[in-house]
């Protein structure tokens, strides 16, 4: 009997596919977004490097890099990615789901843990972003506060979310896009072709989740990034099913977008962009609900059953 994961291609060569996959993906959505940013901004091809390297200096700054950042990602981590699946004769729904549906419930309750767990996270939070290099890594600790800097600048002036539309796109561009994209990536084809490599689903995980927070390039987010993708891994791991951590990461980014619209807006008085931790008895109640609501999960996502149809998942 076949596993759910086809024995013929290595695991190198499918990341290594994956990978060129997304490049690809990449340089078809950026053609795209050209097309598309010269129709609607009326901006010409050659002002493009200029508005990315400082979108402040366009007008229509914030909204060109929005597009670019939603059309990129989709044809890179959505698209190319699925196309690849299929080039490998995968088929996609038994590749990316080889246990029975789960119910509403389970999935609404691994987004929400994503919010429980945020006062404890924010503990690993002001540790990672205070903390300091030895003498000899000074050069790196530099590079990395400036690029810290840079993103963060970057982020502040697309995080505009004042009103109801730019909310709406705000979602589809920081929440929706992202949580569908790198999920397939890094839990869907990252993480199981690397359990099938290296026989541990442990290891996959921890390793889908280091590279999962590299590519931000936070390095002063790095730990808690790399925690949340484990966190992701284990969730997908446990269900078998890519919409658990979808939603998960979904909430994640949603939650923080909605904040944000909610400080804008004087709604709230909240400094989402602190990274200091919060109280002590939120950080407690926190942590012993989220280990609750883990152990709750996976008990139940334990008893899920499998597909059979992901026995024969390659097959055309």
């Amino acid at each position: 009997m076949k596993g759910f994961i086809s024995k013929e291609t290595h695991p190198a060569s499918v990341l290594i596919l994956l990978l060129a996959f997304m490049v690809g993906g990449y340089f078809v959505g950026s053609f795209f977004f050209a097309v598309l940013a010269i129709a609607v901004f009326d901006i010409s091809f050659i002002q493009m490097p200029d508005i990315a390297l400082d979108p402040a200096s366009h007008p229509s700054g914030r909204n060109i890099m929005l597009l670019l950042q939603g059309v990129v990602q989709f044809m890179s981590f959505v698209v190319g990615p699925l196309i690849m699946l299929r080039v490998l004769k995968y088929k996609i729904d038994p590749y990316l789901n080889w246990k029975m549906p789960v119910t509403p419930l389970l999935v609404l309750l691994s987004g929400l843990l994503m919010i429980i767990i945020m006062p404890a996270n924010s503990v690993i939070i002001n540790w990672n972003a205070t903390m300091s290099f030895p003498d000899f890594m000074s050069d790196f600790e530099q590079w990395a506060r400036a690029k810290e800097d840079e993103l963060a600048a970057l982020t502040k002036m697309i995080a505009n979310f004042d009103d109801v539309p730019k909310l709406l796109v705000g979602l589809l561009v920081i929440a929706v896009i992202p949580a569908i994209g790198e999920e397939i990536v890094f839990r869907g084809v990252l993480q199981k072709q690397l359990h099938r490599w290296t026989g541990n689903p442990h290891v996959a995980i921890w390793i889908a989740g280091l590279i999962f927070a590299a590519i931000h390039v936070q390095f002063f987010g790095f730990v808690p990034r790399a925690i949340l993708g484990a966190l992701f891994g284990y969730l997908y791991f446990w269900s078998g099913r890519i919409s658990v951590p979808i939603v998960a990461h979904f909430f994640n980014n949603g939650f923080t977008v909605l904040l944000l619209y909610l400080q804008q807006t004087g709604a709230v008085d909240f400094d989402i962009e602190s990274t200091e931790p919060m109280n002590w008895w939120s950080v407690l109640i926190s942590f012993l609900l989220s280990a609750a609501v883990l152990y709750y999960l996976y008990t139940e996502f334990k008893e899920v059953p499998k597909r059979e149809q992901a026995l024969a998942e390659t097959e055309v």
